[in-house]
């Protein structure tokens, strides 16, 4: 399991710029990152297979058309519940907060890419240690809280 794709906005409702590393900061998500902040969102996640898969339907999209701030190969988000916490790189910690969302409209993503998966196929997390993470760390489940 690893990151495969960083990226970050300085707007929300747009699509994020790819960077090759970042800092996350405690209580707050990425450092320079639209959607940081002291709220349960602070960093999103997408499988990069979710990005393919979309691509292979003819979307002409790539990393960060969905807004997503760190893609990752090898993990189904969808099966890790609320309340798990996962390590990125060598020292940040995030814990799940939220799986999908909901859109009250559509969005400059939406209109780009033709559609948009974040709804439901991506995660966000609250960060709980920071640290710098890379393309290409590893990432751990730490703890996985069970479903009720």
């Amino acid at each position: 399991m690893e990151i495969v794709s960083i990226a970050m906005s300085k707007k929300k409702g747009t699509s994020k710029e790819a960077v090759e590393s970042a800092e996350l900061l405690i209580d707050h998500g990425l450092k320079g990152d639209a959607h940081a902040g002291p709220w349960h969102r602070q960093v999103s996640f997408l499988a990069a297979e979710s990005i393919e898969n979309a691509h292979d339907r003819g979307l002409e999209v790539g990393f960060g058309d969905f807004a997503e701030n760190i893609a990752t190969r090898g993990i189904n988000w969808l099966e890790v519940p609320i309340g798990t916490r996962v390590n990125l790189g060598k020292s940040a910690v995030v814990e799940i907060t939220q799986i999908g969302k909901e859109c009250h409209t559509r969005c400059a993503i939406y209109y780009k890419a033709g559609d948009c998966i974040m709804p439901k196929e991506g995660i966000f997390a609250k960060v709980l240690q920071g640290g710098s993470i890379r393309n290409g760390d590893t990432i751990r489940i730490l703890t996985e809280i069970n479903r009720k």
